[in-house]
């Protein structure tokens, strides 16, 4: 395990972790949700390291070890997916030239992989609890109430106040940059999320994708809910999508919802079915996908 620092600039920087093995088949980057640090997916990424990948971790800037100072942070979520995600693919190409690149993309992580400009360097990617984050697409009325009540209320008036979004005060996860949380607020009032945001041109930019994808959904999962997936992929008109849904069940487990695929309970039952689908999509130079 390596400490890589990635600089995006003069003055910003984007922390990451690599593994390497030798040999590898191919590199995997993982691309985390909206106030997860990287160190959250580490067990998964060993599971990948074992199966033969390179695979890279990293934190967005204004959070985990890419932190800086909350308060001057101007990066939005479309400069995550954007700079952020570009930077580090970038990154992994530059590292490893020739070998084929791949990417898991979590919840906005796999926002990422539909909109980045940086998807053109993969051979194929697995969205795993992405979806459009409209509020009114959450089923359970006091889920749906208690996420209108932090995005629409509490966001603004706390980024006015603090200069950042102190989520760890509140106990839902890691602080955010202000335009971040922002920005997803806005995006989660708009019918279509980001596909209604005129400065996003996210439509034009999602029906670019033309890779394979696995688009993974759990049955308990209260804001991943199919009709949420649906929305979010329904303009990847020309990547080739597989989708799978999976309860609790399936994996023998009591709970999934929208952070269990990452646990360890998981790991005998769902992540061989990412590494298994992961391997089989992978092009070697001068092969073709069948």
């Amino acid at each position: 395990m390596e400490q890589i620092t990635i600089p995006l600039s003069a003055v910003e920087a984007i922390s990451a972790t690599l593994w390497e093995v030798a040999q590898a088949k191919a590199v995997v980057i993982l691309h985390p949700a909206t106030a997860v640090v990287q160190t959250f997916y580490y067990d998964f990424a060993r599971y990948l390291n074992e199966r033969g990948f390179n695979v890279m971790t990293y934190d967005y800037r204004g959070t985990g070890r890419s932190r800086g100072n909350l308060r001057e942070c101007k990066v939005s979520m479309a400069d995550w997916m954007e700079e952020d995600v570009g930077r580090v693919t970038d990154w992994a190409a530059s590292r490893f030239p020739g070998m084929p690149l791949l990417a898991v993309g979590h919840s906005v992580g796999g926002h990422a992989i539909v909109l980045s400009s940086a998807t053109r360097a993969l051979q194929a990617a697995v969205l795993i609890a992405s979806h459009a984050g409209v509020t009114r697409t959450i089923q359970a009325t006091v889920e749906k109430i208690r996420v209108w009540c932090m995005l629409r209320l509490l966001a603004p008036v706390l980024c006015r106040l603090f200069g950042y979004m102190p989520a760890r005060r509140l106990g839902i996860g890691e602080d955010l940059p202000g335009p971040v949380m922002l920005q997803w607020s806005y995006w989660s009032s708009l019918p279509g999320y980001f596909y209604d945001d005129p400065a996003m041109n996210a439509g034009q930019r999602a029906a670019r994708v033309d890779i394979p994808l696995l688009v993974l959904g759990f049955d308990d999962d209260p804001w991943a809910n199919p009709g949420a997936i649906t929305r979010l992929i329904t303009p990847l008109k020309h990547a080739i999508i597989e989708r799978r849904s999976f309860k609790p069940a399936d994996a023998g487990v009591a709970a999934i919802g929208h952070m269990g695929f990452f646990r360890q309970r998981c790991a005998k039952t769902l992540w061989p079915v990412v590494g298994d689908w992961l391997s089989e999509n992978i092009t070697l130079p001068g092969s073709e996908h069948e």
